[in-house]
């Protein structure tokens, strides 16, 4: 899975698709409701394809693997609601990564991780 066209962008909820270049930056599209948005050269964004996390020993392993293990545990389909408490979500993602880092990947990096691949999926992404 290449995930090097698709951002975050620190204070806008969702994942977005960079479409083009521009004078001041880039134009992204937003995967939940395609509408387009000039994202300036001075904007915090997260490529998805350079983020990774943490497993025991202090290594990591990219998020494409783990939305990798969490498609083919779902088999395709949506995982948990990323909404869910606290609790559901390290059973659940204990379930797809038993080697997380339990002391370092937080419930609200779950939380992201699950929403992320969600939106991938219900995307066909």
């Amino acid at each position: 899975m290449d995930l090097s066209k698709f951002i975050s962008i620190t204070g806008m909820s969702g994942l977005y698709k960079v479409i083009a270049q521009s004078k001041i930056g880039f134009i992204a599209e937003s995967l939940a409701d395609k509408k387009r948005i000039p994202v300036h050269s001075n904007a915090k964004v997260s490529v998805l394809d350079n983020i990774s996390v943490f497993v025991k020993d202090g290594e990591t392993i990219p998020l494409s693997d783990l939305l990798k293990k969490i498609y083919e545990k779902e088999t395709g389909k949506p995982a948990l609601d990323s909404k869910s408490s606290d609790e559901e979500l390290k059973k659940y993602f204990e379930s797809v990564l038993p080697e997380y880092d339990k002391e370092k990947v937080h419930s609200s990096d779950m939380r992201k991780a699950i929403m992320w691949y969600n939106l991938l999926q219900t995307t066909d992404v």
